[in-house]
């Protein structure tokens, strides 16, 4: 009987390990426009699951590497995002139509208020406000803090949020391994990194950390990123930054 349990479960663990070794796959598609029926270009296409990105050529057509079950992140700028789950369907056919609905916008009206200029310089200096960002480095660390005023509590605050354990960051940083991990992969990726480049409203990256995309704000001021940073950086600087303070969290609860 008990050669029979130990051989039960060698046969469990080699169905496990050939599960988790099953090789990735290429499928396509065709994205078109559910108003026009007319073929998409430049729509992105991004696995969740693998962090690998496809674009789609002047006729719609993308390619992609899968597996079951994995999860594609679809946007297009003007299009609603949308999610769709690689099924068996899919993979034994190997291609697809899938089809964006277009946003309906409401332009609002856009009020701009010069700054009321004299043309000397010493007075305009002092009426332009100037925002300088401070960046707050810690000895054996290759990166700092960024903040958007200066503030000799700095320091202390960075401290305090990796380290108080009902922080924010701390279990944001914490209870999110296996997503932050996924930064790294989206440096490998040229699609991505393209991607995340060319965009400000950080969907791709809420949906690649699997968190609201108005936590990200949150998540850099307590990494002490300035205001300014948080409103006018790309996604890919985004990415960048929450990744450097995951790195510094690390080393920091090391010690």
């Amino acid at each position: 009987m008990k050669y029979f349990v130990v051989f039960f479960f060698l046969i469990l663990s080699a169905t496990a390990f050939a599960q988790v070794i099953e090789p990735s796959q290429k499928v396509d598609g065709i994205i078109i426009s559910n108003s026009t029926r007319q073929p998409l270009s430049s729509v992105n296409i991004i696995n969740i699951n693998k962090v690998r990105g496809a674009t789609t050529d002047a006729g719609g057509f993308f390619e992609i590497d899968v597996q079951l079950n994995d999860t594609l992140h679809i946007t297009s700028l003007g299009f609603q995002s949308l999610r769709v789950r690689v099924t068996n369907d899919w993979i034994k056919n190997k291609s697809t139509k899938i089809q964006l609905t277009e946003k309906a916008i409401a332009l609002e009206e856009v009020i701009i208020r010069p700054f009321n200029l004299t043309g000397y310089l010493e007075v305009d200096t002092k009426i332009i406000p100037v925002k300088e960002n401070y960046r707050y480095s810690i000895s054996g660390l290759t990166q700092g803090y960024e903040a958007g005023e200066y503030s000799p509590n700095a320091f202390g605050r960075v401290l305090g949020s990796i380290f108080n354990p009902a922080d924010m960051l701390y279990n944001f940083f914490g209870n999110n391994p296996k997503e932050l991990k996924k930064l790294k992969e989206m440096k490998k990726d040229n699609t991505v990194r393209n991607l995340l480049e060319s965009k400000f409203d950080r969907e791709t990256i809420a949906v690649l950390l699997g968190i609201d995309k108005n936590e990200i704000p949150e998540i850099l001021q307590r990494c002490n990123y300035s205001e300014s940073f948080i409103k006018t950086a790309n996604d890919l600087q985004i990415m960048d930054a929450i990744s450097g303070c995951y790195e510094e969290y690390k080393v920091l609860k090391k010690k």
